[in-house]
């Protein structure tokens, strides 16, 4: 599933391509891809223009002139596809994304826009969804209401961090950074490679942690996010950027996916084993579990 760095992305690509571009028209084959009103699309997506693409957590936003906007999870397989005369944009699977005729058998939904340009919203596994919502009503959504502060919000420091963590004390540090109640965004990759940055095991407990852990922690999370934003994220399969390139951040990552591999900071073999359930990678001398 895309994280916050992947999602971020989307977002600027399509920030760059979407505002102004007024809706023509909206066909799709998927009910569940696209649960909305018929009237509420012909009174409030038809004819609207687009004003902005924000992002919240995983989710985007499209925000309308009807002062209604499109959220939109793109869940596992979920792309955005923008094309016009001048401009191919892909989010999603590069060869479905930019090359071949679209709309084609993964495409959920097609919005054309006046200019003739439209953005596809592709999904071979029909998780992902397109919601139609009054812009003051999507804070509303049980996810919102839920859903932790933003790790990258420039009133988010560590001591916030610190906070959020604690409620879930008992647990481990990467399951508190997984959940997203606690804090938006924060998948496995950006986990490990965050933990790894701060040598920290995965399986300390969070109320173990000192305050210099918990500031080491904040520093190397907020900047392997800023690191994959700027590197177009980390999905090497399913994503590519608003030009068509694919994420480069693994290229860079230090220990995801490096099992086998020396960590790049004492030389040590890297592992992967399961902390929270998930896969989980790790420079057993660097992160060594305290117990």
């Amino acid at each position: 599933m895309p994280e916050l760095p992947e999602v971020e992305t989307v977002k600027i690509g399509l920030g760059r391509l979407l505002p102004g571009r007024r809706v023509k028209a909206v066909d799709f084959d998927w009910p569940k891809s696209f649960p909305n009103a018929p009237a509420d699309v012909e009174r409030f997506l038809v004819d609207a223009e687009v004003v902005e693409v924000a992002r919240r957590a995983k989710v985007l936003l499209i925000e309308l002139s009807s002062k209604y906007s499109l959220v939109i999870h793109l869940k596992m397989t979920g792309q955005l596809v923008f094309r016009s005369a001048e401009t191919s944009f892909g989010a999603g699977h590069p060869n479905a994304s930019l090359v071949g005729d679209l709309p084609d058998k993964s495409t959920r939904v097609t919005i054309t826009f006046e200019d003739g340009s439209k953005l596809f919203f592709n999904d071979q596994r029909k998780f992902g969804w397109m919601r139609l919502l009054p812009t003051a009503e999507v804070v509303n959504l049980d996810f919102f209401k839920k859903v932790g502060p933003e790790p990258l919000a420039a009133d988010f420091n560590w001591r916030d961090m610190k906070q959020r963590l604690l409620r879930r004390k008992n647990t481990s540090v990467k399951a508190a950074l997984l959940d997203q109640t606690v804090i938006a965004g924060v998948g496995n990759i950006y986990a490990d490679e965050a933990l790894w940055g701060a040598k920290i095991h995965p399986a300390t407990l969070v109320h173990g942690l000192s305050d210099a852990k918990f500031h080491g922690l904040y520093d190397a999370l907020v900047a392997v996010l800023r690191l994959s934003i700027e590197k177009g994220g980390s999905t090497d399969r399913n994503y590519v950027d608003a030009e068509g390139r694919r994420g480069s951040y693994l290229s860079f990552a230090n220990v995801f996916r490096r099992q086998g591999q020396a960590c790049p900071r004492c030389g040590t073999v890297i592992v992967k084993t399961r902390v929270a359930g998930r896969g989980t990678h790790l420079c057993p001398h660097c992160q060594r579990l305290k117990i």
